[in-house]
């Protein structure tokens, strides 16, 4: 099912026009409207109409999330505050959160981008969409209710946690739609199966999952244990939140949804644009918002862009599923580890779960990794040799992958933390410099 079939199927010429319309004008708005855009053009001695092809776009200074935290918490709003009509913020763990502002345009708009993105994965009003997002100052919760609803499903608004009595309302009001992010619905299953439950046999047969970078093979995983098709779908709260692009049913790349916003890959290291394909820093342009408009953000996730046609009839671009974001790197004896990597590996390993902490140190002047890793229900045997020599294939494979050694430690199934929200994959215990 295509939503919006003009938009999302229109001819890219006609896109590009479109979009360089809506670039100019909120250009323009910013440097009227947002006094740290008009210092920021200023200083590097552009101005809104300088724009005159979208290439422009590469004149204009980039805003960081630095910059957002550093206007917290209504300074880069783009009206009045009394225009607003709601306001959402991340997390704000390390720092002050950035704040979203919306007008009653901007979230009615934002409603029809998720709606889109949930009509990409073959969501209709037949369904009924359980979200276990956490309600609240994030945006998925409420991002995804409305615009589900808006596609016609009926809503189960669980929010986060609970798991036993999230399996339940799953059985009791025939879910068939699952929201959450990617490793809670590998401890779900996890759960139901505990409770004696098969989650094959519930009627789930779709899951959105979004908020962490998620791995091919974990879908893989996801998909065997619920019995489902498992989308990916992206946005963030800098850029208004989830309904910035999402993947069809051919799950090749998440297509963008280009004339809500402009899309760029960058080298993180120059900030020069890399060709179509190479892999980069996403940056994003709002072409939209009305009450909190960013200008060239530096999302610091890692993807690439795909403009060839898809068979889905979309004409939008596409960009590959993020594997994991610049400031998740770890450099490691001078290597940079990507937890993607590893989860990768382990993904392919018959006899571990889909559940690892990896644990970084320093023991005296060299650093050192430990992977943690829980075993498989059917694997948690006292058989010494066995598990040697699963340690063993897994530090070598990691080593290949990896270029650098790490200690490889299998614990109990179950024993691994697990959270609703984002999955903790990393403990650095450095100490800092």
């Amino acid at each position: 099912m295509i939503w919006n079939r003009e938009m999302e199927c229109i001819d890219r010429e006609s896109l590009r026009q479109l979009q360089l319309g809506r670039l100019r004008e909120t250009l323009h708005r910013v440097y009227d409207k947002v006094p740290f855009y008009r210092q920021r053009f200023d200083a590097a001695g552009v101005r809104p109409d300088d724009l005159q092809t979208l290439e422009d776009i590469g004149k204009f200074p980039f805003t960081t999330k630095t910059d957002l935290r550093d206007q917290y918490p209504f300074g880069l709003f783009a009206v009045p505050k009394k225009e607003l009509v709601r306001l959402h913020a991340s997390s704000g763990t390390t720092g002050k959160p950035v704040v979203g502002g919306y007008t009653w345009g901007d979230l009615e708009r934002w409603t029809e981008q998720v709606a889109r993105i949930a009509a990409m994965a073959g969501v209709t009003s037949d369904d009924t969409a359980q979200i276990a997002f956490t309600y609240g100052l994030f945006t998925g919760g409420f991002g995804l209710h409305y615009g589900l609803e808006k596609v016609g499903c009926a809503i189960v608004p669980a929010s986060g946690g609970n798991t036993q009595r999230q399996i339940m309302l799953m059985q009791d009001f025939e879910t068939s739609v699952l929201v959450c992010t990617p490793s809670y619905a590998l401890h779900m299953a996890e759960e139901a199966r505990a409770m004696g439950i098969d989650p094959t046999q519930l009627p789930l047969r779709v899951g959105l999952f979004g908020s962490e970078p998620w791995s091919e093979g974990m879908r893989r995983e996801i998909q065997n244990a619920w019995g489902i098709r498992a989308f990916d779908n992206y946005g963030l709260t800098e850029l208004g939140g989830p309904g910035v692009a999402g993947e069809c049913l051919h799950a090749d790349g998440l297509h963008i949804l280009e004339d809500c916003f402009l899309a760029e890959v960058i080298d993180p290291e120059t900030g020069e644009p890399v060709a179509d394909g190479c892999e980069g820093e996403l940056v994003f342009t709002t072409l939209t918002k009305e009450g909190f408009p960013v200008i060239r953000y530096r999302t610091k996730d890692i993807s690439c862009l795909d403009r060839r046609p898809c068979p889905c009839g979309r004409t939008l671009t596409r960009m590959r599923r993020v594997t994991g974001r610049t400031d998740d790197m770890l450099i490691v004896r001078g290597v940079n580890v990507f937890p993607s990597q590893i989860e990768s590996v382990l993904m392919e390993i018959s006899g571990v779960a889909p559940h690892y902490l990896l644990v970084v140190d320093r023991q005296g002047y060299l650093d050192t990794l430990e992977v943690q890793v829980e075993l498989a229900e059917e694997r948690f045997v006292d058989n010494y040799r066995e598990l040697e020599a699963l340690t063993t294939a897994i530090r070598e494979r990691l080593k290949s992958v990896l270029s650098v050694s790490a200690k490889v430690r299998l614990v109990e199934p179950r024993s691994l933390e697990r959270s609703p929200g984002k999955a903790k994959r990393v403990l650095d215990r450095r100490p800092k410099d």
